[in-house]
């Protein structure tokens, strides 16, 4: 299959419901409610109303919707939402390497670009237990340049499946994001599709394969984490793609 063909993504359901506001969101959203409040009584208009639209604009990044993880066996879910803008051949970073960890062979990975109109809540892969979570502090370069993913400000978590299966992936911090907020440490025990973080105002999310598994997810087609499939284990069918 050539990044040409539809791909085939799994089920995503659609849901009209309004979503709530994760709560590391709401002291912004109360900050600037309260602001847009002081300028409003002060008859400062010109002040109140930019104000309000940008607390509007929190609540909205903020947003943290219902996902339903799919059904089917090894099924490997995106844990972003976002435009997947690079998918190519590449070792582990050194943080998931290793013989406890992905190992040291080139695998494929898949790379999601959240801009910041996209939801932030970052999903696991896969249910399983978490193995590692480490922390980097770093540049804030453009999230979708390639180096990003070795010199920003990240995060690389791996998760490893009841079968023994393991995935790693690695949230990047971007121009406009300065701060990865976990919710997981290891030992925790996940389900699929779980909420394992965060990356305030834009980022980048990159997911390594395991060996002998190809991605079901074209360039240029947009995720949803915990619920589009981009992957199935152990399944060879690949996807040809460079950065876009």
């Amino acid at each position: 299959m050539t990044s040409l063909e539809k791909p085939d993504v799994g089920t995503t359901t659609v849901r009209w419901r309004w979503p709530s506001v994760h709560p590391e969101g709401r002291k912004f959203a109360l900050i600037g409610a309260a602001i847009t409040l002081i300028f409003a009584l002060m008859a400062w208009e010109t002040l109140a109303w930019p104000m309000a639209g940008v607390t509007i604009w929190i609540l909205a990044f903020f947003r943290d919707p219902i996902r339903t993880f799919p059904r089917g066996e090894g099924v490997i879910v995106s844990p972003a939402d976002g435009l997947v803008t690079m998918i190519a051949t590449v070792p582990p970073p050194r943080e998931l390497a290793g013989p406890d960890g992905l190992g040291d062979e080139p695998m494929t990975r898949v790379s999601i670009f959240m801009s910041v109109f996209d939801v932030h809540i970052n999903r696991t892969p896969i249910a399983g237990t978490i193995r590692r979570v480490v922390y980097i502090s770093g540049k804030f370069l453009n999230a979708d340049l390639d180096k990003a993913s070795e010199e920003n400000e990240r995060q690389h978590i791996l998760v490893e499946g009841d079968d023994g299966t393991r995935i790693g992936f690695t949230q990047i911090a971007g121009l406009v994001a300065r701060r990865i907020v976990p919710f997981v440490k290891p030992g925790d025990i996940v389900a699929g599709g779980q909420r394992i973080g965060l990356i305030r105002f834009g980022s980048r999310v990159d997911v390594y394969l395991p060996a002998g598994t190809q991605p079901r997810i074209a360039l240029g087609q947009r995720a949803i984490a915990g619920e589009t499939v981009i992957a199935r284990i152990g399944e060879a069918e690949r996807v040809y793609g460079t950065a876009l």
